[in-house]
């Protein structure tokens, strides 16, 4: 369930026009990284111990904000919905939603930036520096 999850929502995000561009300028590699992430959600949801990486190191260099982490798991959620049942989905997107605040925080935080309750990462201006 979980390779058809992650294989259903990964053909979705890169067609996406929001997150397919930010996705296809960081992975070259499809295969390894749908293994990861298979590794990941297996780690998050059976508790396997198969991931051993740094989500969070690996978006803060990202040009993302609350809009793009919106658009994850709204793309999330619809394929939670379409490749599991109904009580594994929930389950999913619940998990999926505390992933995306946390790792919203965390690159906000990466970026000097605190969001209090119920503040979300605005776009940066390009012309920004850290």
């Amino acid at each position: 369930m979980i390779q058809r999850l992650v294989r259903g929502f990964y053909a979705q995000v890169r067609q996406d026009e929001l997150l397919g561009p930010i996705f296809s300028a960081q992975i070259v590699e499809w295969e390894p990284h749908l293994q990861q992430i298979c590794a990941f959600w297996s780690s998050v949801v059976l508790k396997t111990g198969r991931y051993h990486g740094q989500p969070l190191l690996k978006h803060v260099s990202l040009p993302i904000d609350a809009r793009h982490f919106d658009r994850w798991l709204e793309l999330f959620a619809t394929a939670a919905r379409q490749y599991c049942d109904s009580a594994a989905a929930n389950r999913f997107v619940k998990l999926a939603q505390g992933i995306a605040q946390s790792l919203e925080f965390g690159v906000a935080a990466s970026h000097r930036i605190v969001l209090g309750d119920g503040a979300r990462l605005a776009p940066r201006p390009s012309s920004q520096s850290d």
